[in-house]
């Protein structure tokens, strides 16, 4: 049985029920049970070790890794183990954290998943959390991935709960960099940090281009784009909530550098990506408010839109009222003439005037008249 910081190792062949059992929600992680009852290294997707920035060997077992790391026939060696976990469940964390006295807290954030990327030390380990970020031309949205790293003084255990970010590519740079990754566990998560953010470059570019799109769509009047300015504003919060907590977590490592002895061209490698991150927080924080500006000026165009459809019914309102009125008075003045003929053409036996020699031309001088008045006042108001 190996013995690795001055105990007994072994790996549980089935899960320990009663160690850093957790409760929440991760109910959603649970597998089924014939995969509870699979060994952690069934969800390894990598492990090798490591000696002097070169690979040693990749141990078919957990529990051989430890042993290689436990038994140095040079004691100058400084081995170190990588171990990659996808999609574990919780019992293959548990086993796993088991194994290399990882902290409970932290194997509950682990088996959990969806946290906020940060920096925790648990005496001698370091717990980070990342989220990466891809960006997806055919659909034009962003695509969020997260991974757990622990970081020991002789290991480095990275869990993953999603498809991204894949390590293959910082695996094989810092493999090809044999005097970088001889600087140890640091190494590595200095090579998953610049691979994380640099990976934000893609982003940003198709981010800046879904801008650029949207501006044309707002001043085209595009009815479709308010809700894309809305998704893309989800995105880009998103995003944020990843880059920004970043700074902080930078900015922790280099304030422990000197107490914890880190190398100093580790140290400005560190320094370069704090520096990128930077600047890829503040690209963000412009795209947030570009799409602030952008919302309230489609709002403003849409309201300049519908002013100007108003006031085009309005002045169609107008103009329809104008021929009522027109039409109002001409009815109303050829209604005149006509009331005093229907008066007259009821013969009646008994009317006035009717015997009166001047009747008749009285009868039209008086429709006349009326009409002419009621033809003058309706021009000085304008209904005619």
């Amino acid at each position: 049985m190996p013995v690795w910081r001055g105990r007994p190792v072994t790996v549980p062949k089935s899960p320990a029920r009663n160690l850093f059992t957790y409760h929440g929600p991760a109910a959603s992680f649970e597998p089924a049970r014939d995969e509870q009852d699979r060994p952690a290294e069934a969800t390894v997707v990598e492990r090798a070790i490591y000696c002097n920035g070169r690979k040693l060997e990749n141990p078919a077992t957990i529990s051989a890794t430890i042993h290689r790391l436990s038994h140095k026939p040079d004691p100058s060696e400084r081995p170190m183990a990588w171990i990659g976990l996808a999609h574990p469940s919780a019992d293959h964390v548990q086993q796993v954290a088991r194994i290399f006295d990882l902290h409970p807290l932290a194997v509950e954030d682990a088996i959990v998943a969806h946290q906020r990327p940060k920096l925790e030390r648990y005496d001698d380990t370091l717990f980070v959390v990342l989220r990466s970020a891809s960006y997806d031309d055919d659909t034009e949205t962003v695509d969020f991935g997260e991974i757990h790293l622990f970081i020991g003084p002789d290991f480095v255990i990275t869990v993953r709960h999603s498809a991204d970010p894949k390590l293959g590519p910082v695996r094989k740079r810092l493999e090809a960099e044999p005097d970088l990754l001889a600087l140890g566990p640091e190494a590595v998560l200095y090579g998953v940090l610049d691979h994380i953010v640099d990976g934000y470059a893609p982003v940003l570019v198709g981010l800046e281009n879904d801008i650029d799109e949207i501006e044309t769509q707002v001043f085209e009047s595009d009815p479709s784009v308010s809700r894309r300015i809305y998704e893309l504003s989800q995105e880009v919060m998103e995003l944020q909530r990843a880059v920004k907590p970043l700074q902080h977590i930078l900015d922790a490592l280099d304030k422990g550098v000197e107490k914890y002895g880190t190398d100093p061209e580790l140290q400005r490698s560190l320094r370069d990506v704090a520096d990128h991150a930077t600047s890829v927080a503040e690209r963000v924080d412009g795209f947030r408010q570009s799409l602030a500006d952008i919302l309230t000026l489609n709002a403003t165009l849409v309201a300049q839109t519908q002013n100007e459809e108003m006031k085009r019914l309005a002045e169609v309102a107008n103009n329809q009222a104008d021929e009522v009125k027109k039409a109002s008075s001409w009815a109303a003045i050829l209604f005149t003439p006509t009331v005093v003929a229907g008066i007259y053409g009821m013969n009646f036996e008994k009317m006035p005037e009717l015997s009166w020699w001047f009747g008749y031309p009285f009868a039209l001088f008086l429709m006349f008249a009326v009409s002419t008045t009621m033809w003058v006042i309706f021009r000085r108001k304008n209904w005619l």
